[in-house]
């Protein structure tokens, strides 16, 4: 009976894959809001009856797909705020990570970039929610180096909201530019040096 349960589970785990595999698609040459149900059950080949097994709504399978957009950004970028002690080396590593993230997960990159300020309200505050929660843990993982040991919390979180937002601005731009292209390297360089400028602020600033 348990092989029977585990069959069925990775059977659902893979229809809810398939799912949004297929709206992540058909999202390249349109938006969330224009995007109908039926769309996305005859690209997966199932009935539309089964896409209310995964997911309520559109809005829904959306929602699903932010968190799956930043799942693996999030890692990435805790870790090399964990690792790398010199604000140099952090700048470097976490700017070379967007660039990667960006080349590898293009459609996940578009559809925020899209779907930030776009017509689906539970989408746009999905977006926003996480990040709030990605702004709140790089404040957390930046406060114990000691140039932040005398900040509020306030301006930690100004702080740490200011270089999520860069973050989400340097990936709308290296969308733009294509893979590859001679504008992704002056995309990053410009990126590292506008961190190198805050950088060097934050070591001057009189917290509080």
């Amino acid at each position: 009976m348990s092989h029977i349960c585990g069959v069925r589970q990775a059977r659902k785990l893979k229809t809810r894959q398939a799912l949004l595999d297929a709206g992540l698609h058909l999202l390249e040459e349109q938006s969330l809001s224009s995007l109908g149900l039926r769309e996305v059950t005859r690209e997966v080949g199932v009935a539309p009856a089964a896409f209310y097994r995964h997911f309520r709504d559109i809005p829904d399978l959306g929602a699903a797909l932010v968190q799956e957009s930043f799942g693996s950004l999030h890692t990435a970028i805790r870790a090399i705020l964990a690792e790398q002690k010199e604000a140099g080396g952090r700048i470097d590593s976490a700017v070379d990570a967007i660039v990667r993230y960006v080349r590898d997960h293009r459609p996940h990159m578009r559809f925020i970039a899209r779907e930030r300020y776009g017509g689906v309200r539970a989408v746009r505050e999905a977006i926003a929610a996480e990040l709030e929660r990605f702004a709140e843990e790089v404040a957390g993982s930046l406060s114990p180096y000691p140039v932040y040991e005398s900040w509020t919390a306030d301006d930690m979180r100004i702080l740490s909201k200011l270089l999520v937002d860069h973050m989400v601005t340097t990936a709308a731009a290296l969308l733009d530019a294509g893979p590859g292209a001679p504008a992704e390297e002056r995309i990053a360089a410009t990126a590292r040096r506008q961190l190198r400028l805050v950088s060097v602020g934050c070591r001057h600033w009189q917290s509080g």
